[in-house]
């Protein structure tokens, strides 16, 4: 089976997290940040990081990976998830066109 492309929103527990996080979300979020490269450098994610939305800022990756199982497990598995700080969301999206970052 080839591989699926998905969506993937990590949603902060207030908008305002990026500038006043406590210690403890600082850590968990250096956590999910190290868990986050690991899966970039096993080809699971495409392109990654903060978006930094007029409503407030968020997580958002392109997900390149087996099925819908696999991408909630992901989630799962995230320490910053795990513990409660962070949720998630996904779905799945039909690549129409992409580019290589030079």
């Amino acid at each position: 089976m080839s591989k699926q492309h998905f969506d993937f929103k990590l949603i902060p527990p207030r908008v305002t997290l990026g500038a006043d996080m406590s210690a403890e979300e600082r850590a968990l979020m250096l956590e999910h940040v190290r868990y986050t490269r690991e899966a970039f450098d096993a080809g699971k994610i495409l392109i990654c990081g903060p978006v930094r939305a007029s409503t407030g800022a968020f997580g958002a990756a392109m997900l390149e990976m087996e099925d819908a199982a696999e991408v909630q497990k992901f989630g799962d598995e995230d320490p910053s998830l795990k513990a409660g700080m962070n949720t998630f969301e996904f779905c799945p999206m039909k690549i129409g066109a992409a580019r290589g970052l030079v």
